[in-house]
């Protein structure tokens, strides 16, 4: 009998220490989402700060248990699974009711998801003036997405009065953590004059800033910057290298644009052929003085 206990004894040990090894699995997962999750925004309209990690049915019913232990972090993202249904049935009011309770304990990323809910109605009522109230306290905790949604709620009006000098403050801070858009954004204040000064100069430096990683919009600006000379010396060939960059990535005022540098011979040897691709592009996305460009350059109007 003994003998009997003390394997009973060893035998529910072993099976602690891998119950122990289960939940400290889980929780790397879930520190790692933590760790990677890069919330993104387009200009088209903001989305949620959320990540790839795929976990399973047993990982998602542990969430939820922490979850409702009141752990915020487990509460982001069980959100997380109930809005794209991974592990439970797809559910954006229960997303909407999990983040609320991870925003309300100050977990940034989720008060952002929560302003999004509010902004596009999904599982709750549709409500920009809230949405902006959820963004602003992710913004104020310095998540650099929240900060550039609230520049550009406070420049379009969306949820609060226009401000266009708060919405430079808020694409400042946002731009100063090397958020892509939000430097572009800034340029485009400076390049306007947009509550801030007008400074050719540091609109140049903003765009280029953006430019530099990728982003099409200020790859684009940017090379309209050099094309007019407008803060920084004319130079057509280098109008025409961001153009080429911004047009590689499927823009269509950048390919319109590259186009013309190849029938004009601006910045780059004169050829009709590849003028015709570039146009032919850009048309093919609907931009009107690209197929007009066509016709004026007696090139043959057709998609590729």
């Amino acid at each position: 009998m003994l003998h009997y206990l003390r394997a009973l004894a060893c035998v529910l040990f072993l099976c602690f220490l891998i119950f122990l090894g289960y939940v400290q699995h889980v929780q790397n997962r879930i520190d790692r989402f933590l760790r990677d999750k890069a919330p993104t925004r387009y200009a088209s309209g903001c989305r949620y700060a959320g990540c790839g990690l795929p976990l399973n049915e047993t990982q998602v019913r542990f969430l939820y248990e922490m979850a409702e232990q009141g752990d915020a972090e487990a509460q982001l993202l069980y959100a997380e699974c109930c809005r794209k249904g991974e592990g439970v049935p797809q559910d954006d009011a229960q997303a909407a009711v999990w983040y609320r309770k991870a925003a309300e304990q100050g977990l940034a990323v989720a008060q952002y998801n929560l302003g999004y809910c509010y902004d596009t109605g999904h599982g709750v009522p549709q409500d920009a003036a809230q949405a902006v109230v959820w963004v602003r306290k992710a913004a104020e905790q310095g998540l650099a997405e929240a900060q550039f949604w609230l520049g550009f709620c406070h420049a379009s009006g969306r949820g609060v009065p226009q401000n266009k000098e708060q919405a430079a403050a808020w694409y400042r801070k946002a731009a100063e953590q090397g958020h892509a858009e939000a430097q572009n954004n800034l340029g485009f204040c400076y390049d306007k004059g947009k509550g801030v000064p007008q400074d050719a100069a540091q609109a140049v430096l903003w765009y280029r800033k953006a430019a530099e990683q990728g982003f099409a919009a200020a790859q684009y600006n940017l090379g309209c910057s050099h094309a007019n000379g407008h803060g920084v010396p004319q130079d057509a060939a280098q109008a025409a290298v961001w153009y080429r960059k911004a047009a590689e990535q499927g823009f269509a005022v950048a390919q319109f644009n590259l186009g013309l540098c190849f029938a004009d011979g601006k910045g780059l040897p004169q050829d009709a052929a590849q003028a015709a691709v570039w146009f032919r592009k850009a048309a093919g996305q609907g931009h009107a003085n690209a197929r007009e460009a066509l016709v004026l350059y007696g090139m043959a109007i057709r998609n590729e």
